[in-house]
């Protein structure tokens, strides 16, 4: 009969504090309806080796009769710590490379007990000063950063705050904290390499402005040239060049604008899947037969790069072991642990189909 009348005053405690603005349940609600002191109560949430089971069962039990839900954020704040990771993106639209990596990131950093606050940094690098601004602030356990941080004083602040920060998606000798990346240079090179192989001699490329589909493009030009496979686009220096996020359009106008100034070009390197795709419908439109006529390559390796037709020619790269090795790192770092190695390149890997 006590133990009932103490959980109507805790119901009605909480109903009270849900409509008329007072206080919800508090833990010392929870040590009058188990039976035990405030502190004891504490013990058994925070640390239940330091009670009998008996008591762990008791209190646990007057959590769940009365809806009491831990105030993470003053535990932190005594802790010192959130239990918050900032996981910054450029986009988290449908279709975007990235999720993959925050998805397998997320499952390691729930299960270890931090929740992840997402938002978009956006693909215009001019505003970091301002969103980090936003974030540091907010005094998270960790920051996650896809691509690198370039601007001065938005280093200078991540570095200044103490905060254990992992760039991702990029590649650097010199990172701000520790890194998760591959190098898009890189990318292009192989490709261009690639090409070479399949004995085309009239290369062009789609390219984005944004920093790693450019770096894509110059490890690509660069390497075109060297060979004596680029065409005119890449040898007058006059790339199609298209603003980010790439979109199946950019394919089709980037293939006309391509052959209008060069109706030799027999291989095209796109910035994405996405941007390829539309390459290849673009040529079918036009009755170009690839890959004889004309080569069409991808990066990312998306889910339906497998299933069109033809079959796209690729990049890929590990997303979700990017997602594994920043989440595995960040918790090291968050719990005092130095990282045998802050720069890890996961590299990256070319999947020949169909279509080049």
């Amino acid at each position: 009969m006590t133990n009932t009348r103490k959980d109507s005053k805790v119901n009605d405690r909480t109903t009270r504090g849900s409509r008329g603005g007072r206080s919800g349940v508090t833990l010392t609600d929870v040590a009058r309806l188990a039976g035990v002191s405030a502190m004891t109560a504490s013990r058994a949430l925070n640390q239940p080796d330091r009670v009998s089971d008996d008591t762990r069962r008791q209190v646990l039990e007057a959590v769940a009769s009365s809806g009491y839900v831990p105030n993470l954020h003053a535990a932190g704040l005594r802790a010192r710590r959130t239990r918050m990771i900032a996981l910054m993106v450029p986009s988290i639209a449908s279709g975007s490379a990235f999720l993959l990596a925050v998805h397998a990131m997320t499952e390691i950093l729930v299960e270890a007990g931090y929740q992840v606050m997402l938002s978009e940094r956006g693909y215009d690098r001019s505003r970091d000063d301002i969103v980090l601004e936003s974030v540091i602030a907010r005094r998270p356990d960790g920051i996650v950063l896809t691509g690198l941080m370039e601007s001065p004083l938005a280093r200078q602040r991540l570095a200044a705050s103490g905060i254990p920060v992992v760039e991702t998606w990029e590649m650097s000798d010199n990172p701000i904290d520790m890194l998760v990346g591959f190098s898009h240079y890189e990318v292009g090179q192989a490709i261009a390499r690639y090409m070479h192989a399949q004995g085309k001699r009239r290369v062009a490329s789609i390219a984005a402005t944004e920093a790693r589909t450019a770096a894509r493009f110059h490890g690509f030009a660069d390497e075109a040239l060297k060979l004596g496979i680029a065409g005119r686009h890449l040898r007058e220096g006059s790339s199609l060049v298209i603003s980010p996020p790439s979109q199946l359009g950019h394919g089709r106008t980037g293939l006309a604008r391509a052959l209008e100034g060069d109706p030799g070009v027999d291989a095209i390197f796109s910035a994405t899947d996405m941007v390829a795709l539309g390459t290849l419908m673009e040529a079918q439109l036009r009755g170009i037969r690839v890959p004889d006529d004309l080569a069409v390559i991808g990066f990312g390796d998306f889910d339906f790069a497998c299933n069109v037709s033809p079959t796209l020619t690729t990049v890929r790269v590990d997303h979700e072991d990017i997602g594994r090795r920043t989440a595995g790192m960040l918790i090291d770092r968050i719990e005092g642990i130095q990282p045998a190695h802050p720069i890890q390149d996961v590299g990256f890997k070319l999947i020949q189909r169909q279509s080049g």
